[in-house]
């Protein structure tokens, strides 16, 4: 076992955690903005995004505030693209699904060999966006 960078770790968990904020005021948005005869499954799907978006921060910053990292308070920048078609709501949740996978691939990277339980937290939520990205991409295909 290698020792676990914690300056680098607690950098990038508070990124994450600022990540997955966003994600709830991103899908809460969505949920809102959603019009149409199939707006009730699609409206639960993104209030169900949201409140796991807020699960993952909680757990980020239980991580981070256990290596005594300090949370921050800020949310990744989100722009406002005033796209409110389902496809075009759904086409950012992807985009948005891809960049957090990112972010847990980065996190595996730090804490891999390092510490086992952050590399199965890290290894679990990767499992977690792929699962979102496949069912992201299955909405998207009755648009294509």
């Amino acid at each position: 076992m290698r020792e676990l960078d914690i300056p680098k770790a607690t950098n990038l968990l508070n990124a994450i955690m600022e990540f997955e904020l966003a994600g709830v005021v991103r899908y809460t948005h969505y949920s809102l903005m959603v019009t149409g005869p199939n707006r009730i499954p699609i409206v639960d799907f993104f209030k169900a995004q949201a409140n796991e978006s807020l699960l993952h921060a909680q757990q980020v910053g239980e991580i981070l505030t256990g290596l005594e990292g300090h949370p921050s308070l800020r949310i990744a920048p989100m722009e406002e693209t005033y796209k409110h078609s389902v496809k075009d709501i759904l086409e950012e949740s992807l985009n948005h699904e891809k960049k957090a996978l990112d972010l847990y691939k980065e996190l595996l990277e730090v804490v891999e060999d390092a510490s086992v339980y952050l590399e199965e937290f890290a290894r679990t939520q990767i499992g977690q966006e792929e699962m979102h990205n496949i069912e992201i991409k299955k909405m998207l295909r009755d648009f294509s």
